[in-house]
């Protein structure tokens, strides 16, 4: 069985390729809006103090531990985590269970993630048209929002964003996601620097106030104040950043790393990918927001603002302030057509561990896979949809873009470092490797990025987490559907779950 699916499991094209479409995954909305949020959030420059030291200890070797684990696992014909678990503890019947999270998580994040991004689609179109241009405040702008949730273009943007995202991965990896992310994160790149030269040469707009400047918004992300350097509550902002900005926790890069050749480099390809990401998050996407907040809103604004979710500052906040730049729908237009490739390249990602499932497991043709995929992931975004004001995002934002990631994140790292071996992970990191690892990250692997792991996921359970488990914040009319929202979820992971243990079964009778 294993040697039919290493015969039939695709390759990358192209090193770059493989690069640029890990890359393309983990660059998404968060590093445009996310990471300026928490940024300014948590004192700017203090907060950068614990954002690279997580990327180092945490980031990059979670990297390691999935691109070296899914290549393991991709050479006995597994592209998703149940079989590559499998593969790593093979007298533990179970594991493959864990496995499902790492099925589960992408699933229900492009439940709800591809009709954000159609929002990003729909007000590229609008961007250029007299009823966007007309709005000029940011009441109006939420008016609009609201307008365009509520109109037929909405739904006329879903159906074609989803499209687009079925068609890529419908094309395969060579032919359809490596060959998207090869343009798409070309025009990505030059669009955020378009943007981020443009803002960095605004100067001081008000005379009364010539503190207000880019200079200053850059002065403020990069200027710490030792004072507030222990703040726990700084350090887990800056974990969690990390951790959700590489994409890793969610199965993805597993995946994807299953398609390499056991010659390939996976500490170098790593590495590449998540300095591509940091250089998109933190000197692009810090570069637009933060110095255009506080040339147009001065310090306190920019905080105020800061304050507010992510999806307010980039469906509002940032299209006001572009606004008021001379040739702004220009400027409106590259930001959204920034942000909606930035969310098709991590959407199509999204798609693939269930669609490798099938491949791998139940021997289903890439096509009838894709079109299973399709079919069933459409009927299951409708909630997101028509439910979305009852708080149905929130909790499939939660479950499957938070607490499935840290739980993931753990039990792989545990798995990489104490059960398939410290040692034996890190020769089989260096197999076909141009670069080796200094000893000390084999400490890291083993000992650091677990307990930090294991701490961001009992911190977070026990503040935020619990609340939410327990329903606290949850408004008592949206009560129903948040319950329904559980069982739908509970489903599906049920479905997945014996969907696992079918296909061992088919396993073991041939």
């Amino acid at each position: 069985m294993n040697t039919q699916n290493n015969k039939k499991r695709e390759t990358w094209g192209t090193k770059l390729g493989v690069i640029l479409a890990v890359a393309g995954s983990a660059v998404g909305l968060g590093n445009f809006l996310r990471f300026p949020v928490q940024a300014v959030k948590n004192g700017g420059g203090v907060f950068m103090i614990p954002y690279i030291i997580s990327f180092l200890v945490l980031g990059l070797p979670l990297m390691w531990i999935e691109w070296t684990a899914g290549r393991f696992g991709g050479g006995f014909g597994h592209g998703t985590a149940p079989g590559i678990f499998h593969t790593m503890w093979q007298k533990n019947r179970f594991i493959k269970y864990f496995g499902v999270i790492g099925i589960f998580g992408p699933l229900v994040i492009f439940m709800y993630y591809t009709y954000i991004e159609s929002w990003l689609l729909g007000y590229t179109f609008f961007s250029l048209l007299p009823k966007f241009n007309s709005v000029t405040s940011v009441e109006q702008m939420r008016e609009f929002l609201s307008w365009y949730r509520g109109s037929f273009y909405s739904y006329l943007f879903f159906i074609l964003t989803f499209f687009i995202n079925v068609i890529v991965v419908y094309y395969g990896i060579k032919k359809g996601i490596e060959k998207f992310c090869n343009w798409a994160m070309p025009v990505l790149l030059g669009l955020a620097i378009f943007l981020a030269i443009r803002v960095l040469t605004l100067g001081s707009l008000n005379p009364q106030f010539p503190q207000n400047n880019p200079i200053k918004g850059l002065e403020f992300l990069w200027t710490p104040d030792f004072s507030k350097l222990f703040s726990p509550k700084i350090w887990l902002a800056a974990s969690g950043q990390i951790f959700f900005t590489l994409s890793v926790g969610i199965g993805v890069i597993l995946t994807y790393a299953s398609y390499l050749r056991k010659t390939d480099d996976v500490i170098l390809s790593g590495l590449t990918s998540a300095a591509t990401n940091e250089f998109v998050e933190v000197i692009l996407g810090g570069s637009i927001v933060v110095p255009a907040a506080f040339t147009f809103l001065g310090p306190q604004g920019a905080v105020e603002v800061a304050s507010s979710s992510a999806f307010d500052l980039g469906f509002v906040t940032i299209p006001i302030i572009f606004k008021q730049i001379p040739m702004g729908s220009i400027f409106a237009f590259c930001w959204f057509l920034l942000l909606f490739l930035a969310g098709v390249t991590s959407s199509v990602s999204l798609a693939q561990p269930t669609v490798a499932f099938l491949e791998d497991e139940f021997d289903i043709p890439k096509r009838d896979a894709v079109l299973i995929f399709g079919i069933v992931t459409f009927i299951l975004c409708q909630p997101s949809i028509f439910l979305l004001k009852y708080g149905v995002v929130d909790e499939l934002d939660f479950w499957g873009g938070t607490f499935c990631l840290v739980l993931f994140g753990c039990i792989e790292s545990i798995l990489f470092s104490w059960v398939f071996g410290i040692d034996k992970a890190w020769d089989e990191m260096h197999s076909g490797a141009d670069i080796k690892l200094p000893k000390f990250y084999k400490f890291i692997i083993k000992y650091i990025t677990p307990l930090v792991l294991l701490t961001i996921l009992i911190s977070y359970l026990s503040t935020e987490g619990i609340n939410v488990i327990l329903l606290k914040n949850v408004d008592e009319k949206n009560l129903p559907v948040v319950l329904f929202t559980r069982i739908y979820l509970l489903t599906i992971f049920v479905v997945l779950v014996v969907m696992v243990r079918e296909a061992w079964r088919r396993r073991s009778r041939l």
